[in-house]
């Protein structure tokens, strides 16, 4: 008995059987041409099909097969577009992302009907309002100086800036119309360690120059740092800050790489690389090991730029690692002017998902530590604090702001206010809107002037929405906010402020002794200034050789 053939094979049998039994009336029947030929076709791919070797899905199923590789390849846009939420969060929600696009073309973000939130739902966050509402104050206002006393150029600048996206991670459009639009609204377009490109230069706008572990723009042939090289760009007086790059919320403690075939001449001129060469951002810096030796860096790039603010950027990670970042302060009595917290939360860069998911502090946890730690040691009021990550609301400035950010930044906000659709493809080089590619033809379609209006209308409008809500909460500055105007629901039954959900230290607490919290009081005790690694818990400090050391020790 001959065995019957498997259903799957229909496709490919209907398509073989149609093809030679059209052949013969092909020259009667024109009609017959196009059909034939599609099936044809269709033949072809199911006879490869099935004597392919590396997906067993279209060898079983040949032609049809193919539809499951087709379908997998359009999923992230069926979901964006037909099955996404408004309240999705992939990574930024339907909502967040029209409440961006209305911002930066000057449509009205307002709704009717009340919230689509459930605020009965456990984590529903929201900020008291008084019952003595005052006048809006003047977004102009929201500004804040950075600086301290050992500084001698301290800058003004505002409570909302753009996070760092470096130029080859960007278009030179998107970078071009960033900057001309910080100018517009005289805010500060961090450059990302990919150095400070003619992009950045052609408009104006105020720079923060991020200066990353592979010293790009400022660097010598062998990569390590350009005393000469940094000064000459940090003299330029569009530079008003400089970010030393200590990891990333990406991808936190790990390299990268930009691949030889991306390095054009622009980028290796920008980057101070040989064009068409590996890039390498290495995972660690070359230029200290130790806390001590991070702030003798510090003071030695703040000499250099003339006494420019110099801080460091971070996503948290080992808690006593920082903490012995602050007793190095009190150790050498060298104080960055600035800490800028990245969240793990992610960014613009590609990080293998590892990475993304599960390496690092979330940035309200690792801003609210960093925070604590410099209360405790009465260094508050002499470092300012920064933080990004997915902020791009004006509650998301005043949540970061309550629990102890002095200034925000947001780089993804941005993004979408010049035209990005979260596409999800930044690595690929194959932008749909022209943001972050290095295609020519495709960063044709971001246009600059166009563009830097929607950055700065986005500006603008968030924070005047910020100074609407400061007035409705009885408040005159954003420096104002505290832990206890946010309020979280932790139950269906019970709500908090957190000034009761959180530890918040008092005033030279760590410095006492007298620590009531015994997580910060642990940390502390382990915390070193003469090395990254910790004290063990019988106070003997743990062996293990440094960055430097490892790279100087023999094979």
């Amino acid at each position: 008995m001959t065995p019957s053939l498997p259903s799957r094979y229909a496709c490919l049998a209907g398509c073989l059987i149609f093809t030679a039994a059209s052949l013969p009336f092909l020259n009667t029947h024109t009609w017959l041409w196009p059909f034939t030929v599609i099936s044809a076709l269709l033949s072809l791919v199911g006879l490869n099909d099935l004597r392919q070797s590396q997906h067993a899905v279209r060898r079983n199923y040949p032609i049809l097969g193919n539809l499951r590789y087709l379908i997998e390849t359009i999923r992230p846009e069926i979901r964006q577009y037909l099955l996404e939420g408004d309240d999705d969060k992939l990574p930024f929600s339907r909502a967040q992302r029209s409440l961006v696009y209305a911002r930066a073309k000057n449509e009205s973000a307002e709704k009717a009907f009340g919230t689509l939130n459930d605020v009965y739902r456990p984590g529903f966050e929201f900020i008291g309002h008084s019952m003595l509402p005052v006048h809006t104050p003047d977004p102009a206002s929201f500004r804040i100086t950075i600086g301290g006393a050992q500084c001698r150029q301290p800058y003004s600048a505002s409570i909302f800036n753009i996070s760092a996206m470096s130029f080859g991670a960007l278009s030179a459009n998107a970078i071009a119309a960033l900057n001309k639009g910080a100018r517009l609204g005289r805010f500060a377009h961090d450059t990302g360690e990919g150095s400070i490109s003619p992009y950045h230069r052609e408009h104006g706008g105020d720079l923060i120059w991020e200066i990353g572990s592979g010293y790009f723009g400022c660097r010598t042939a062998e990569g390590q740092f350009d005393p000469r090289r940094f000064a000459e760009q940090a003299h330029n007086p569009q530079v008003k800050m400089i970010e030393l790059k200590l990891s990333q919320g990406a991808k936190p403690g790990h390299g990268g790489i930009l691949p030889g075939h991306k390095v054009t001449a622009e980028i290796a001129t920008t980057r101070d690389v040989p064009v068409g060469q590996d890039c390498i951002s290495p995972a660690a810096h070359s230029t200290f090991a130790t806390p001590v030796e991070l702030l003798e860096f510090i003071a030695r790039l703040r000499e250099l730029s003339g006494g420019k603010p110099v801080g460091f950027k971070f996503c948290l990670g080992h808690p006593w690692e920082f903490m012995g970042i602050a007793k190095a302060m009190l150790a050498t009595g060298i104080v960055p002017d600035f800490i800028v917290v990245d969240g793990k939360e992610g960014g613009t860069g590609a990080a293998p998902r590892e990475f993304s998911d599960n390496i690092g502090v979330p940035m309200r946890e690792g801003l609210m530590f960093v925070h604590n730690t410099l209360v405790g040691l009465n260094l508050r009021d002499k470092v300012r604090i920064g933080a990004a990550g997915k902020i791009v609301s004006a509650f998301d400035i005043a949540s970061a702001l309550a629990i102890g950010a002095d200034w925000v930044n947001s780089a993804r906000g941005f993004m979408f206010a010049i035209g990005c659709i979260q596409s999800q493809s930044c690595h690929t080089n194959q932008c749909p809107t022209g943001v972050a590619t290095q295609d020519p033809l495709r960063q044709r379609a971001l246009v600059v002037p166009e563009k830097a209006e929607r950055v700065f209308s986005f500006h603008r409008n968030t924070l005047h929405a910020l100074a609407e809500m400061l007035a409705a909460a009885g408040l005159e500055h954003p420096s104002e906010l505290k832990p206890k105007h946010l309020v979280r629901r932790v139950s269906a039954s019970e709500i908090r402020l957190f000034s009761q959900l959180h530890t918040f230290l008092k005033p030279g607490e760590l410095l006492s002794g007298a620590i009531d919290s015994a997580f910060y009081a642990r940390m502390w005790r382990m915390a070193r200034s003469d090395s990254f690694e910790p004290e063990t818990s019988e106070g003997v400090p743990a062996v293990k050789m440094t960055p430097r050391q490892k790279q100087t020790t023999p094979a």
